[in-house]
């Protein structure tokens, strides 16, 4: 009897292993990826380096003259502007009352103006008459209160115009045309400049400009007005010619690491900025980009 139990349950240890095996054959194994492919370079001789796309003349942080909380915002990210456009607005309610009480004051200094004139007046018509009714000092008393007059009239439009001033100050316009980057101004927020985050970020981004980080050890090799060719990451068939704008000659530490284990972090590097027209091109602000320069001579 023992000897049966041993046979069956060796029988149905088979058909599991077999079970298994017919299994595990069935099934296609998945290729690996396949590796990313490496970029053929565009020149016999050249330096590489990396480099962050900007707006030509640079992005703008716009920034609020008047501190306060936020009453409207004008624009979304995306927007192309005018130079003038209005942005984002601060709340304008005490400014709107300084307005209306320096106008007060300006239709009550126009109001005390009124006397004077007319007793200076009726004093100069009395001494064009040359019957000495009244002295030359009542004159020239009554010319004083109509210039002290004038005087604080003056000052009240002043006032009324700088009360206007403050309230156009509320609405922060574009100061040139361009793209609206970023929208960080939010209604019923605190708008300041004390932070890192501009209210509104703005550029002009119909020709891109790539701004590339060319190490200080090959910095000899590169001659400014090269042919260059920028390449976008993960898609080497796309390049870019670029066209040579200028190269800033102080060499820095590198302003962003690219992340790969063998760059050092005290890597000191030398700026080219080169330029080429967006068009359709699916490349964005701020991203990075390899940017190939011809040299005439590899390195030894």
């Amino acid at each position: 009897m023992k000897r049966l139990w041993i046979l069956g349950g060796l029988a149905v240890l088979g058909l599991v292993i077999a079970a298994v095996a017919v299994f595990t054959t069935g099934r296609t194994s998945t290729p690996p990826a396949p590796a990313a492919a490496v970029p053929a370079p565009p020149f016999p001789a050249f330096v590489v380096g990396s480099g962050i796309t900007e707006t030509g003349r640079g992005n703008v942080a716009i920034a609020t003259n008047v501190t306060g909380v936020v009453r409207e915002v004008d624009v979304q990210v995306g927007d192309r502007v005018a130079a003038g456009a209005p942005l984002f607005a601060i709340d304008d309610r005490d400014a709107r009352a300084k307005l209306a009480t320096a106008r007060a004051s300006v239709q009550e200094a126009r109001a005390r103006l009124a006397q004077p004139l007319h007793r200076l007046g009726y004093l100069e018509r009395l001494d064009a008459a040359g019957r000495q009714l009244i002295s030359r000092d009542s004159v020239t008393a009554a010319r004083d209160d109509v210039a002290a007059a004038r005087a604080t009239l003056a000052a009240a439009e002043a006032g009324e115009r700088q009360a206007l001033t403050d309230l156009d100050l509320l609405v922060v316009h574009a100061p040139r045309a361009g793209r609206v980057l970023q929208v960080n101004a939010r209604v019923g927020q605190y708008a300041d400049n004390a932070g890192a985050t501009p209210p509104v970020l703005m550029g002009d981004d119909d020709r891109l400009y790539l701004r590339v980080n060319v190490d200080e050890s090959d910095a000899w090799r590169v001659k400014p007005g090269a042919p260059a060719v920028a390449m976008v990451r993960g898609e080497p068939r796309l390049r870019i010619p670029l066209k040579f704008e200028y190269v800033e000659p102080y060499v820095t530490p590198k302003p962003v690491l690219t992340g790969q284990g063998t760059e050092r972090p005290d890597l000191r590097v030398l700026q080219l900025v080169y330029s080429f027209p967006r068009g359709d091109l699916p490349v964005y602000l701020g991203q990075q980009m390899d940017a190939y320069i011809e040299t005439s001579r590899a390195p030894r």
